[in-house]
């Protein structure tokens, strides 16, 4: 019967080489998972799934609010909103604002704990698509090399449609149109400027802010975005 140390020996840069292997394996499917989202509508993503699993544990039939819209049938001003609010040069960049991440950097050296990302928007949906809301190094480097794919693949607009399509507005709810009818009862294309920042405003915390909705601070934010809406370059 052969020893562990014989059996290290015969088979030890298997062993070595799988973690590797594996990695690269996971890499290769998220690249093939977004060339076919060029083309066809993701139906979910893994932050839609992760709280759906969590709305769920308390209401077992409860479902997401959630309803695809091409990117034509979106107001302009909600994409003006939310890149004013969330990525001022979403149209610019390559996908990664790396200065952007060197002051989150900063902030989280100074706090002795991750609390902020600089993420752009297509880091955003890179994190949506695949990801989970925890905060770590580890998986702020998956969430880079899935961007750097999804800038590969698809042009800003199909990259903007997929976000705004996806993005959580609320507990339970995602995306422009249903974010625009479970606040307003109107459709995501008939969005007026202040609705739009109003929605914009809740991106950063849609949980906590959708239920604070006329807070003062959230008030002040909508009047920065709003002003802010009229400089916005749209892909």
């Amino acid at each position: 019967m052969k020893s562990i140390r014989q059996l290290w020996q015969r088979y030890r840069w298997w062993i070595i080489a799988a973690p590797f292997v594996l990695i690269l394996l996971i890499q290769l499917y998220f690249f093939a998972q977004i060339g076919w989202w060029k083309y066809y509508n993701p139906s979910s993503t893994s932050f839609m799934r992760l709280q759906l699993a969590e709305i769920q544990k308390k209401r077992p039939k409860a479902k997401l609010k959630h309803q695809w819209v091409p990117y034509r049938r979106i107001s302009n001003n909600l994409k003006r909103a939310v890149i004013a609010a969330e990525d001022s040069t979403f149209a610019e960049h390559e996908g990664v604002d790396w200065e952007a991440i060197l002051k989150a950097y900063e902030k989280n050296a100074k706090k002795g704990k991750v609390v902020a990302g600089g993420s752009t928007i297509t880091q955003q949906l890179a994190k949506n698509l695949f990801l989970s809301g925890s905060r770590s190094y580890v998986r702020k480097v998956q969430e880079i090399i899935i961007t750097y794919m999804l800038e590969f693949w698809m042009d800003k607009e199909r990259i903007f449609e997929i976000y705004l399509n996806v993005v959580e507005f609320g507990s339970g709810v995602f995306g422009a149109q249903a974010a625009a009818k479970h606040y307003y009862q109107v459709s995501a294309a008939a969005l007026t400027p202040e609705q739009a920042a109003r929605l914009a405003v809740l991106l950063p915390r849609p949980r906590v802010y959708g239920r604070l909705s006329h807070s003062e601070y959230l008030a002040r934010r909508t009047e920065l975005i709003l002003y802010r809406m009229n400089q916005v370059e749209l892909p």
